[in-house]
């Protein structure tokens, strides 16, 4: 017995459920695309499944449809994958674990995300395509792959053989607001070089007391940073580099000195760092090793800076927290990269990281409540050197890498390019390199829209008011698929889901109804 088989819509809790037996995370998409794809061979509709692993699923119009314009139906399959720390599962072969909140408004995830976004969309698609009393023009249904991680299915989709130029996307998370544009965006790669160090050369910096820390920076809320970021939640890996920079220089004003006085500053050892799951989810949670000379004033730092982040962002992330998760003496476990080195130099990467800027960094001056251009340091990781990073070929002794990854926003293309920019140029300052991928252009918004015209008027019949039309700061397949479709006429809707790309994440049951109902009922409306 399935979990949600009492709900309805029953088809579509049906497919929504299943979905969530197939692991699709970003990158992890091909079960899931052989799932969609055997669905429409098995229904007898014309499939289409490309190298991508995206899928196109055609059904002609039913009898007295056939003179009315195909409509493309449209969402992603990949989901952000994401785990509490505490929660021993692997999201890439393993379920998840779906249940209805005790008051049965909502569904969601123990101890994960949902993937509503965009499960829901796959899941209405699928319901629509195997329901055989529905009256339809031709509906040309596509899935993208790895939507959340750069577009790249959308980028590659070969959409020569629709027939519409209206197009229904099913990716938002607000009942009753109508998307008619978002922002372009893109992911940066920033990479650093850091050479491996030895406990006998680091105990003669620092002395023979010489201690490692495990620190963690976490109970932040994250979230979405197309949605949230607004909102003005800390970022762990950001509050991470801080605080190894502070500590390092051992304050603002002898950093200032030793720069002055022509000195190096403070020098960053560590032994890992582990931060974020996505580049476009703001960090909850940021962990790392770092080598101190004097564990007990470090632990007065740590206490201080536990205050301090407190009091600066207690408002919007009431349970945020520092905290030294252990304390050892150096070199008690043996070396962190080869039988020569213990720790790795980490502190230009360090500076690069508590110097670039993240956040909001416009606001819109045509929209009110708008942001216009954001940047977010959505993944901080230490990782070995492979022939799969630009380092590859780097002079290394005993050496690894630190990885940031950044989701660039913004509705104004010259906006974007030069917030890239500046990240680029930073990195290379502190000597590093940046790798651009996944770059995706803004939907404009279309003043002359038949499509929203009708969706509009069918709302008002149906609910008795007025839907709300809105610019989004988050990115969106849609900017893409109109390059590739002309004359596109595109609307962007869903039901209400909250906390997305988080474990919190849920998606609510009567809203996924009246949504579906509305979807429905718009095919059907000559």
């Amino acid at each position: 017995m399935g979990v949600l088989e009492d709900l309805e819509p029953k088809k579509v809790f049906y497919y929504f459920e299943e979905l969530t037996k197939i692991p699709h995370g970003s990158y992890n998409v091909d079960k899931i695309s052989d799932y969609l794809a055997d669905f429409g061979k098995n229904h007898g509709l014309q499939t289409i499944q490309d190298e991508y692993k995206n899928v196109i699923i055609i059904k002609e119009a039913t009898e007295g449809y056939e003179d009315l314009p195909p409509l493309i139906l449209q969402g992603h399959m990949d989901m952000v994958a994401v785990h509490t720390p505490e929660l021993d599962i692997d999201m890439k072969k393993e379920p998840l674990k779906v249940a209805v909140s005790e008051n049965g408004d909502y569904i969601y995830a123990k101890g994960t995300s949902l993937g509503g976004d965009d499960g829901v969309a796959v899941a209405y698609c699928l319901a629509l395509l195997d329901d055989e009393s529905l009256k339809h023009p031709r509906l040309e249904v596509v899935f993208t792959t790895n939507e959340e991680t750069g577009m790249e299915g959308a980028n590659g989709i070969d959409l020569s053989m629709l027939k519409g130029n209206r197009l229904l996307n099913l990716d938002s998370e607000d009942e009753g607001i109508f998307l008619t544009s978002c922002a372009g965006g893109l992911r940066a790669n920033v990479y650093f070089p850091m050479n491996g160090v030895s406990c006998e050369d680091i105990k003669k910096e620092y002395g023979e007391e010489s201690f490692v820390c495990d620190v963690e920076i976490g109970g932040l809320l994250g979230g979405h940073s197309g949605e949230e970021i607004i909102k003005g939640r800390a970022n762990s890996n950001k509050l991470s580099a801080r605080l190894m920079y502070e500590y390092a220089s051992g304050s603002y004003k002898k950093a200032e000195q030793d720069r002055v006085a022509g000195k190096a500053g403070g020098k960053v050892y560590i032994t890992y760092i582990d931060g974020g799951l996505a580049d476009n989810a703001i960090p909850r949670v940021t962990k790392f090793g770092l080598v101190v000379s004097d564990v007990k004033s470090f632990e007065e730092k740590v206490k201080s800076f536990n205050k301090d982040i407190k009091d600066e962002y207690g408002s919007v992330d009431p349970d945020i927290y520092c905290r030294i998760l252990s304390s050892k003496p150096l070199c008690d476990n043996g070396s962190a990269s080869g039988a020569d080195s213990f720790a790795f130099d980490a502190g230009e990467a360090v500076k690069f990281l508590f110097t670039v800027p993240n956040g909001v960094q416009a606001m819109s001056a045509d929209v009110e409540g708008l942001v216009q251009t954001s940047l977010n340091l959505g993944i901080v990781r230490s990782e070995e050197i492979t022939g799969d990073n630009p380092l590859s070929g780097a002079d290394l002794t005993g050496g690894s890498l630190l990885h940031a990854t950044f989701s660039v926003r913004s509705s104004i293309e010259s906006a974007k390019d030069e917030l890239t920019a500046r990240v680029c140029c930073l990195a290379e300052s502190f000597g590093g390199r940046a790798v651009l991928s996944g770059n995706y252009p803004g939907w404009a918004y279309r003043a002359d829209s038949p499509l929203r015209d009708k969706m509009t008027a069918l709302y008002k019949k149906m609910y008795g008011s007025e839907p709300v039309l809105k610019a989004i700061h988050a990115g969106l397949e849609c900017g893409i698929l109109g390059s590739k479709i002309k004359d596109l006429d595109c609307v962007s809707i869903g039901p209400d889901m909250k906390d997305i790309h988080t474990t919190e994440e849920k998606l609510y049951i009567e809203s996924s109804r009246r949504v579906y109902e509305f979807v429905r009922a718009l095919i059907e409306e000559k």
